[in-house]
């Protein structure tokens, strides 16, 4: 077991089965999209491109995940939307089940690694 795959095991040590399943969805709908690294902190998971494009953060029975992007996204699940320059935002989507890894989620992603 490699040290990142244990840093990011640790992180998810006493949350619910649904925690390590989302983000297992997560990684895997961003290996399509290509290459990238996880690199585990204190207590989230950031994902880093060419730079960083999102971060995980498990909590007890969901995670938010920290989506950068050139725009602010609307909707039920965005917790928050924050301008933190210019042209960047962080928006904090929560994600409570690996089935809230759909269509509209991915297409985020998709935004987020692009320009990371």
């Amino acid at each position: 077991m490699t040290e990142t795959t244990q840093a990011v095991d640790a992180l998810f040590a006493g949350k619910d089965a649904v925690v390590p399943a989302i983000y297992r969805r997560l990684i895997e709908v961003l290996h399509a999209l290509g290459p990238f690294q996880e690199e585990p902190k204190k207590t989230s998971i950031h994902l880093v491109h060419t730079s960083g494009f999102a971060g995980i953060h498990p909590r007890k029975s969901f995670l938010y995940l920290n989506l950068r992007m050139d725009r602010p996204l609307q909707g039920e699940r965005v917790a928050k939307s924050e301008q933190v320059s210019k042209n960047r935002y962080h928006n904090e989507v929560k994600v409570t089940a690996p089935d809230d890894v759909d269509g509209e989620l991915i297409e985020w992603l998709k935004e987020a690694y692009a320009l990371g």
